[in-house]
C-alpha cells in the first residue's frame, strides 16, 4: 500500500483525484467528517458528491471533540460549569468549520451566550483557553486530553453521545446535554464504479485488519477508538451524517463559500 497526501481545502484535493480514480479498486480515499457530511454544505459548489461519487468500504474509527476550559474556570464539572455560564458572555474559540458547528450546538442546547471567535488553528485558541483570555473550545482529543494532563486546561466533557473508552474520566456532554452527540470519525471508500466483487474483497480487507491487536493499539496510541461497520452498515449512516451535519452548518449560519 502506498500512502499518498494530498492535502488542500479540507481535504478536497484527495477527495476529488480518487472521485475521478480508475475503476479499479486500487486507488482508495481516507474519508472523515469534514469530508463526508461538513464539506458538501460549506462549499459552494463541492467538486465532489459523497453519495453518489464513493462506494463504501467500511468505518475505522471515531474520536470525539473535546469541550476544554481554563484551570480557574467555576464549576467541579461540566454540569457546574454550566451552570454558572449561563447568564453571561463567554468567548469560545474556533479553528475549523467543526468547532463553529459545536460551538453554535452548545450554545443553542445549553442557553449559553457565546461569541464565536476565529482562530487560524485550534492550537492557537486551545493556547489562549489555557491563559485565561478565552473562555472555552472544542479541542481535537489527544491534542486536548494532552493539555488537560499538563495541567493547563481542563477537559470537563466529550461530544459523543456515550462514555469514550480511551477518557472514561472525562464524560459525555450528553450526560447534561441529552441529545448532543458529535464525532470525529474515519472511514474507507472506492470510487463509486469499482466493480461489487472487488469492494466485497476491499470490506472483508478492511475487516480483518480492524480485528487485529496490534493495529487497534495503534488507533488508541492516536486517541483513536476502532469503529467498525460492514459497507451497507456505513452506508445507511453516511446518509443520516450527511443529513444531520447539514442541519448543524444552518445552526452555525455557515454561508457556502
Amino acid at each position: 500500500m502506498v500512502l499518498e497526501n494530498r492535502p488542500g481545502a479540507n481535504g478536497v484535493v484527495g477527495a476529488e483525484v480518487v472521485a475521478k480514480a480508475p475503476a479499479d479498486g486500487y486507488t482508495l480515499l481516507m474519508m472523515g467528517t469534514s469530508v463526508a457530511a461538513i464539506n458538501p454544505h460549506t462549499l459552494r459548489r463541492p467538486p465532489y458528491d459523497p453519495l453518489r461519487d464513493f462506494a463504501p468500504i467500511g468505518t475505522i474509527a471515531e474520536t470525539p471533540y473535546v469541550l476544554a476550559v481554563p484551570p480557574d474556570a467555576p464549576g467541579e464539572d461540566f454540569a457546574g460549569w454550566l451552570r454558572a455560564a449561563r447568564g453571561r458572555d463567554l468567548g469560545l474559540g474556533y479553528g475549523n468549520a467543526g468547532g463553529q458547528i459545536m460551538g453554535a450546538m452548545l450554545a443553542d442546547m445549553a442557553g449559553l451566550k457565546l461569541t464565536l471567535v476565529p482562530y487560524r488553528g485550534s492550537t492557537e485558541a486551545l493556547t489562549d483557553v489555557s491563559t485565561g483570555r478565552l473562555d472555552v473550545t472544542f479541542a481535537d482529543f489527544g491534542m486536548g486530553m494532552q493539555q488537560a494532563e499538563a495541567g493547563r486546561i481542563r477537559a470537563l466533557a466529550q461530544s459523543l453521545g456515550h462514555p469514550f473508552p480511551l477518557s472514561p474520566n472525562v464524560p459525555p456532554m450528553a450526560n447534561s446535554l441529552p441529545g448532543f452527540d458529535a464525532s470525529v470519525w474515519f472511514s474507507m471508500v472506492a470510487q463509486a464504479a469499482v466493480p461489487p466483487p472487488v469492494l466485497t474483497q476491499l470490506e472483508a480487507a478492511l475487516g480483518r485488519v480492524l480485528t487485529d491487536r496490534d493495529f487497534a493499539a495503534k488507533l488508541t496510541g492516536h486517541g483513536l477508538a476502532p469503529m467498525r461497520m460492514t459497507a451497507a452498515e456505513f452506508g445507511l449512516f453516511l446518509q443520516r451524517q450527511l443529513a444531520l451535519w447539514g442541519q448543524r452548518v444552518k445552526l452555525a449560519g455557515i454561508e457556502p463559500q
